[in-house]
C-alpha cells in the first residue's frame, strides 16, 4: 500500500519521540501490563486468513498477530448482535440479565449500562489505569433537547440541544476519554469527544439505505470514519506512553469495520477479490497493523496485552452503494465471512456468534499458539481482574471467568463449563462441552430463515419440542439436530439454563436479580414471547 493515507503520517511522527524504540522496563507487580481490545464490527469468523484458508480477504497484519501470540477457535461474542454484546464485554454480565431482551439501542434510546453498574473501565481506573474508550459507543446517551421532551425516531431528534454536554456515556462509565460517532449509521453524523460534540452539525443527511436521515456536520463523509478514529488511537497510545511509562493504559478500541456503512476509503477500494466488503476488512487490518506497529515502534509491546476480536458475526453483504443485500457476498465474490459455520449475523447459530479472537503478550503468551478453550467476550473483566489481582464483587461481572491462566498457557482443564449466547431475536442458546443447545426451532435472527418458534415442553412425551441440539465438536455446521434422539441432554441442559437465569448468575458466588426477575422464572416462554411481541 504505497498511497499516503492520513495514518500513515501520523506514523511517520512516531521517530520524533524520544521512546521510540526503547526496550520496555521489566514487568514488576508494580507495572501491570496495557490493554488494547480491538473490537471489529460484523467481522466474520471466516474473514481472517489464519481461520480460513479460502479466505478472499488478504488480512496479513491480523495474520501476524495470531502468529506473535494465541488464537482461539471456539471463542464467542456474547449476543449475535452488537449492543448486547458491547454491554456484556464492558460489564461481564449477559445483556439479558439486563433491560435489553432482545435487539439493539436504537436511535436516541437512553443509556442501557446502569450508572451503579461496575465496568472494565471503573475497574481499571481503580487501579491506577488511563482508560480512553475510541469509536463505537452504541449503548446510549441521556440526548439534551430544547423542550425538555425526549427526542424521538418521530421527530428525528429535532429537538435536540447540540450545544449541551450529552448525558451518561462512556465518560461516565469508566473512561477518561472517548472520541467517535457513537453509531457510525445514526444521527447525528458527527464526532463526539468525551460528552460533547467536536463540531456542530449545521446539515442534513439523508443517506437512505446506509442509514438514518439526521443532523450532520459539514463535510461529512462515511469513508474518513475509520481513519480518524485510529488516528485518535496512535494519539493516544503514544501520549500516555511518553507521559508516564509506569501508568498503565486501557485502549478500547471499537471500530466500524466492516459494518455498514460499508465504506472502504480511497487507498483500498478495489484491493480484495471480495468487493467492498473485502476492501473495508482488508482496511480493517491494515490498520490495526498501524496500532500494533505503534506498540512494537515505542518499544511497549512486552508490557501491552493486545485483543483483536469482532462484536457478532457477518452479514455478507458486499457493500454496493454502502449496502449491498444480506448473503450476497458468497454468491457475488465467492467468499463466505463465516466460513463453514451455519448462519449469519443475528442467528443462534454459530455464524452469528463465533468469533477470530487472538491475543498477543510477547514474553508471556506462546507465539503460534492455539486454543480449543470456550471463551465468551464477557470473560474479559475477570480476566482483566486478575491481570491486576482485583476482587470482582459479588453484583458484578455475574457471568466472567478468569481466561488468564489459558492465555498463560497454564491452564490443564476447561475453564468456562458452559457458555449462554443470545440471538438478534432474543432466543438464548447454551453451550456446555460438545453440545449446543437452541431454545428455538429457527435461526432466531433477523434474517435466515426459518426464524423459529419458540419452544414449550410436551408433558405427555416428557420432551421439550421447538428446540435444537447439536454436538458442535463433530458437527460445526450445525446441520445434524440430535434434540429428538438425546432428550435427556435437552433437559438437562434446559435445566442448567434455567439454574443460570435463576441464579442471576453463571459463575460461582452469591445469587443476583436479574433487571426483570419475572421475565425467565423458570424459563417460562409463554412470558418471554409476550415481552418479546409488546416490544
Amino acid at each position: 500500500m504505497k498511497a499516503i493515507h492520513p495514518v500513515m503520517i501520523a506514523g511517520m511522527f512516531l521517530g520524533l519521540f524520544p521512546g521510540k524504540g526503547e526496550s520496555q522496563p521489566p514487568q514488576t507487580a508494580e507495572t501491570p501490563p496495557n490493554i488494547i481490545f480491538i473490537l471489529a464490527d460484523d467481522l466474520g469468523y471466516g474473514d481472517i486468513g489464519a481461520l480460513n484458508p479460502e479466505s478472499r480477504i488478504p488480512t496479513p497484519n491480523i495474520d501476524k498477530l495470531a502468529e506473535e501470540g494465541m488464537m482461539f477457535t471456539n471463542a464467542h461474542a456474547p449476543a449475535a448482535v452488537c449492543t448486547p454484546s458491547r454491554y456484556s464485554f464492558l460489564t461481564g454480565r449477559y445483556s439479558w440479565r439486563s433491560d435489553m431482551k432482545m435487539g439493539v439501542s436504537w436511535i436516541w434510546d437512553p443509556p442501557l449500562i446502569h450508572e451503579d453498574r461496575l465496568t472494565i473501565g471503573d475497574m481499571l481506573q481503580s487501579q491506577g489505569y488511563v482508560t480512553a474508550c475510541i469509536g463505537k459507543w452504541h449503548l446510549g446517551w441521556d440526548w439534551p433537547t430544547t423542550d425538555g421532551q425526549p427526542a424521538t425516531l418521530k421527530s428525528q431528534g429535532l429537538n435536540v440541544d447540540y450545544s449541551m454536554s450529552l448525558g451518561n456515556g462512556p465518560v461516565t462509565r469508566g473512561f477518561n476519554y472517548y472520541f467517535g460517532d457513537d453509531v457510525p449509521s445514526f444521527p447525528p453524523h458527527a464526532f463526539i469527544q468525551n460528552d460533547r460534540l467536536v463540531i456542530q452539525p449545521t446539515e442534513w443527511l439523508d443517506p437512505g439505505k446506509a442509514g438514518a436521515p439526521g443532523a450532520m456536520i459539514p463535510g461529512w463523509t462515511y469513508e474518513n470514519l475509520l481513519p480518524s478514529i485510529t488516528e485518535k488511537a496512535i494519539s493516544f497510545i503514544i501520549t500516555q506512553t511518553e507521559n508516564d511509562r509506569q501508568k498503565p493504559f486501557f485502549l478500547y478500541f471499537a471500530v466500524n469495520a466492516p459494518h455498514t456503512p460499508i465504506a472502504p476509503s480511497a487507498p483500498f477500494k478495489g484491493k480484495t477479490a471480495a468487493g467492498p466488503y473485502g476492501d473495508f476488512v482488508y482496511e480493517l487490518d491494515w490498520y490495526t497493523g498501524q496500532i500494533i506497529k505503534t506498540v512494537d515502534d515505542l518499544g511497549i509491546s512486552g508490557n501491552t496485552l493486545i485483543i483483536f476480536t469482532s462484536d457478532n458475526g457477518p452479514t455478507n453483504q458486499d457493500g454496493k452503494n454502502y449496502v449491498g443485500k444480506v448473503g450476497s457476498l458468497p454468491e457475488e465474490y465467492g467468499h463466505n465471512s463465516a466460513s463453514n459455520l451455519r448462519g449469519i449475523k443475528s442467528d443462534a447459530w454459530e455464524g452469528g456468534h463465533r468469533e477470530p479472537f487472538i491475543v498477543r503478550w510477547p514474553g508471556r503468551i506462546k507465539p503460534g499458539s492455539v486454543s480449543s478453550q470456550l471463551l465468551s467476550l464477557a470473560d474479559m473483566m475477570a480476566t482483566f481482574a486478575a491481570l491486576n489481582e482485583f476482587t470482582i464483587p459479588q453484583n458484578a461481572g455475574e457471568d466472567s471467568y478468569n481466561m488468564l491462566p489459558v492465555f498463560l498457557g497454564k491452564a490443564e482443564s476447561p475453564v468456562r463449563p458452559a457458555m449462554v449466547t443470545q440471538s438478534g431475536n432474543g432466543i438464548l442458546a447454551i453451550q456446555e462441552g460438545d453440545w449446543k443447545l437452541i431454545m428455538s426451532s429457527g435461526s432466531g435472527g433477523s434474517w435466515t430463515k426459518p426464524k423459529g418458534e419458540l419452544p414449550f415442553f410436551n408433558a405427555s412425551e416428557q420432551q421439550w419440542q421447538n428446540v435444537q441440539l447439536f454436538n458442535t465438536t463433530e458437527d460445526i455446521s450445525e446441520q445434524h439436530d440430535l434434540a429428538a434422539e438425546h432428550p435427556g441432554k435437552v433437559r438437562e441442559m434446559v435445566h442448567l439454563l434455567t439454574k443460570y437465569i435463576k441464579d442471576g448468575r453463571s459463575t460461582p458466588g452469591e445469587p443476583q436479580l436479574n433487571n426483570d426477575p419475572q421475565l425467565w422464572p423458570q424459563v417460562e416462554w409463554s412470558r418471554y414471547k409476550e415481552v418479546k411481541g409488546a416490544r
